[in-house]
């Protein structure tokens, strides 16, 4: 695709790289891993703020925690090159009071106007923009295979055994207590997870004594096999896991004149983002749909036009260098989105007393994994957070209906 910047019309030079990236330039691991593999501080809750800065640090010093004995060093090929949000004037009181949390959480963040943005990067048109947060240190973005990878090759090389199949079912035993007001309560526990392994009619009951339920978009289906929301409605035992596959898509695009190595990770004002991807003029860019607009999740095809009717022409009016670019591949992927709150669920069911929850992170369970991971490893081993106490996100917040917002969602 080309945008004729003087005419004011599009012309259609599509190139979709079939075969490389998956028919229709679908590239179904992107969902599994992270779409863009950002990583930020740039949030308004602290919780958030303050797992992104222990990823940060995990990332910085991956090899001390992933590298793995007479096997080459990681490279995450990460880029510090910092999140840049615009902000109009209608947004730009968020911006200021997100500042302030984030600073006080000891991210290293700086505020500018419209006037300092356009001197520090003239490439950028700051039309309707009143003011810039822009991440100063660790924030930027890596190659999310190579962290996915490394995480593997650690925990095989620490005796962990892989094994490849669906989980299709639990056996679990029940225990009924009858609370004050005469009703009845069931408590389960997990004992065997039925798994059926690929390409096969047969099933495999593994004894556990814990699940961690890490399913991501798919994580509610997991629950519900462990009865979980299929209770009576408004009860505890009813209440659903709220985490449900959202499609979102990625475009990979050329524009030989677009920004150079000072280009952060850019949120627009629209919610259009784009960031670089290598040296050689290419980027890759998005934008969240409304709810109107949410396309459905049962296939991972691309919709071009999305591109051309609303990313692009956001994209151009901030980088007017962006008028000219083609569209060279293109994928989607699933978010595991929390549609209670967009925030993770992390900690233990209060009625299945050995399953975990490590999923609902709406696009952020990359950055946030290592925190994440940590966390349950505490509450497994120590009963308790001991770190970080993360007790705001657990699933108790659906029965009281207390939703964790977070005002700076992409």
């Amino acid at each position: 695709m080309e945008w004729n910047g003087k005419e004011g019309k599009w012309k259609e030079e599509m190139e979709l790289k079939e075969g490389e990236e998956g028919r229709n330039g679908s590239r179904e691991e992107a969902g599994e891993v992270g779409i863009e593999g950002g990583i930020r501080q740039q949030f308004s809750r602290p919780e958030n703020i303050l797992i992104s800065l222990f990823g940060a640090q995990f990332l910085r010093n991956i090899n001390e925690h992933l590298g793995v004995v007479n096997e080459d060093p990681i490279d995450i090929q990460f880029n510090p090159s910092g999140y840049l949000f615009l902000a109009s004037e209608e947004g730009a009181s968020i911006l200021e009071e997100n500042y302030k949390v984030q600073r006080e959480c000891g991210a290293q963040v700086a505020l500018l106007s419209a006037e300092q943005l356009k001197k520090k990067l003239p490439w950028i048109n700051t039309d309707g923009v009143a003011l810039a947060s822009y991440g100063l240190e660790n924030e930027g973005w890596f190659d999310p295979w190579s962290l996915l990878s490394a995480f593997k090759r650690k925990a095989l090389s620490m005796g962990v055994y892989h094994s490849h199949g669906e989980v299709i079912g639990f056996k679990q035993s029940v225990r009924e207590m009858i609370t004050e007001d005469g009703e009845s309560v069931n408590f389960k526990r997990i004992k065997h997870v039925i798994v059926q392994a690929p390409n096969s009619l047969e099933t495999q009951s593994v004894e556990c004594a814990i699940v961690i339920n890490a399913a991501g978009a798919w994580s509610s289906k997991v629950a519900e096999m462990a009865g979980i929301g299929t209770g009576v409605p408004d009860s505890l035992e009813g209440l659903k896991l709220p985490v449900e596959p959202r499609k979102r898509y990625v475009y990979m695009f050329h524009c030989p004149n677009g920004p150079g190595l000072d280009s952060p990770l850019l949120i627009d004002t629209s919610g259009a983002y784009y960031r670089r991807e290598g040296l050689g003029g290419n980027y890759i860019g998005g934008m969240s749909p409304t709810e109107e607009e949410e396309p459905g999740a049962s296939n991972l095809e691309v919709d071009y036009d999305f591109f051309h009717d609303k990313v692009w022409p956001a994209l151009a009016q901030r980088v007017p260098a962006f008028e000219n670019l083609k569209v060279k591949s293109a994928w989607a992927g699933y978010y595991d989105y929390n549609t209670f709150d967009q925030n993770g669920v992390i900690g233990i069911h209060p009625l299945v007393n050995n399953m975990f929850f490590a999923t609902g992170f709406s696009g952020h369970g990359l950055q946030q994994s290592p925190a994440v991971g940590r966390a349950i490893a505490e509450l497994i081993i120590d009963g308790q957070f001991k770190t970080l106490d993360l007790t705001a996100f657990s699933f108790k917040r659906f029965c009281s209906g207390e939703h964790i917002l977070e005002r700076n969602i992409v």
